[in-house]
């Protein structure tokens, strides 16, 4: 009866470093650290290793798609960073020249930032509408009073 008693606790513990080993790994893992392209650029060796969150503006001219994976470079004071997406969605509809994009991934040691994740927005698609300019619903735009 002892006996079994040690092989369950055993059991037991092997179980519970099993997982308290995969969470904190995990955890790890999933972490990414949000720069800016001076920073990156910056971090010499110390950027190859990390998951990273870089943001800028899409410069015009230079998307090239290829199905749902794409290539373009940021922009973010004066500093650029080509980007190679390579995820599992198509970019967003949002994601067009002069675009503010979130790219999400790693930085290769060719220089270019491998993204798995993009996010993107038009800020002009949320900046209110002039007054008298007509919105998409036929609706005139008032000014607030």
């Amino acid at each position: 009866m002892k006996n079994n008693s040690i092989k369950f606790v055993v059991a037991a513990l092997v179980i519970v470093g099993a997982v308290a080993w995969l969470a904190i790994s995990g955890a790890r893992d999933s972490k990414s650290y949000y720069v800016t392209i001076t920073e990156l650029q910056a971090m010499g060796k110390g950027a190859y290793s990390k998951n990273l969150r870089v943001a800028g503006n899409v410069a015009p001219g230079t998307i090239e798609r290829s199905g749902p994976n794409a290539t373009f470079t940021l922009i973010e004071q004066g500093k650029t960073l080509r980007v190679n997406y390579i995820g599992a969605e198509p970019p967003p509809d949002t994601f067009k020249d002069d675009a503010q994009a979130l790219a999400i991934g790693t930085y290769g040691r060719d220089g270019t930032f491998h993204a798995t994740q993009l996010q993107a927005k038009c800020a002009s698609k949320y900046a209110p509408a002039a007054p008298g300019a007509t919105t998409p619903t036929g609706n005139t735009a008032q000014p607030r009073t």
